[in-house]
């Protein structure tokens, strides 16, 4: 009895220590795997948490590359100092340029110097504006909404930029010495002697008063201009070339603005707008004498029975 008491107890024993280790491997188990979950969240976060960060840095990098393309671009165009070289000038150096614009130079042998300045040149192109409006209104011509001023604007700074281009082209061809703004420079101050022939032609309505400004005054400021491009440029064929080429569109320019320019905003005018029809008017009929009999016995009447 004993015996089985002793057996029996051990049993017992026995059977608890497994349902212990059960216990405890159960909860090794579940530590380990709420570790592994732990892990898991921690990398998942962690690798939210790097995206994120990324995001923010290319985010910056790109406001930081615009605000610097925002700020070059700003001073770019809003830095006075860039424009200041060429509308740096005192006016009696102005004074002097347009002096020197009718005077043709006798020394071709070494290249002339040119006034890098655009102040002079802008001014006589608005000049020249200014002398075609008075032009019209003397003709004339009718101004409708502002389509006169468009019109002279396109015109001389069309002249101004587009013939300046057009000779610096020929001159890099041609292999002359001479940049763009010192072109810009020479043919602006050569419109000088086309303010003084318009102004007095315009006022003046002389052909053969025309024909004289035109040969003395607009020869001069042409020559003076010639003389400089060959002082610049090596070569017989290169000099008649640009030369006349140069010559013939300036001089051909000045017969256009006398003669043919205000035909031609009129003939502009007249497609955008329509001829020039008169306002409507009304005109005074006569009564035919039975209609005013008529009507004199009806207020008889009228009057007879009130």
């Amino acid at each position: 009895m004993e015996n089985m008491d002793d057996t029996s107890g051990s049993s017992f024993e026995d059977m608890g220590e497994m349902h212990q280790r059960m216990k405890e491997e159960e909860e090794e188990d579940g530590d380990a795997e709420a570790a592994a979950a732990d892990e898991e969240d921690g990398e998942f976060l962690g690798m939210k948490g790097f995206k994120g960060q990324l995001g923010r840095q290319v985010a910056d990098q790109m406001w930081q590359a615009g605000k610097r393309q925002a700020s070059k671009a700003f001073s770019l165009y809003a830095n006075i100092d860039i424009l200041r070289p060429y509308f740096d000038v005192e006016p009696i150096q102005v004074r002097n340029r347009l002096l020197e614009s009718m005077i043709p130079m006798k020394m071709i042998n070494f290249p002339q110097k040119i006034a890098g300045e655009l102040y002079g040149p802008l001014m006589l192109v608005f000049t020249l504006v200014a002398i075609l409006l008075h032009g019209m209104k003397t003709s004339d011509t009718i101004i409708r909404e502002g389509t006169l001023m468009g019109t002279a604007i396109g015109t001389c700074f069309g002249y101004w930029l587009g013939v300046s281009s057009f000779i610096y082209f020929l001159a890099y061809l041609c292999n002359a010495q001479i940049t763009m703004v010192q072109m810009l420079s020479l043919l602006g101050y050569g419109l000088f002697g086309h303010c003084i022939t318009l102004f007095v032609t315009y006022n003046i309505h002389f052909h053969s008063l025309f024909y004289i400004f035109w040969l003395v005054i607009g020869g001069l400021s042409t020559l003076r201009m010639v003389a400089v491009l060959v002082s610049r440029t090596v070569g017989h064929t290169q000099r008649l070339i640009l030369c006349g080429t140069l010559a013939a569109l300036h001089m051909l320019f000045l017969l256009y603005l006398h003669f043919a320019y205000h035909k031609v905003v009129e003939g502009i005018l007249d497609t955008l707008e329509g001829p020039n029809v008169p306002p409507f008017q009304r005109v005074a009929r006569d009564i035919p004498v039975v209609s005013s009999v008529v009507l004199n016995t009806t207020a008889k009447a009228i009057a007879l029975t009130l």
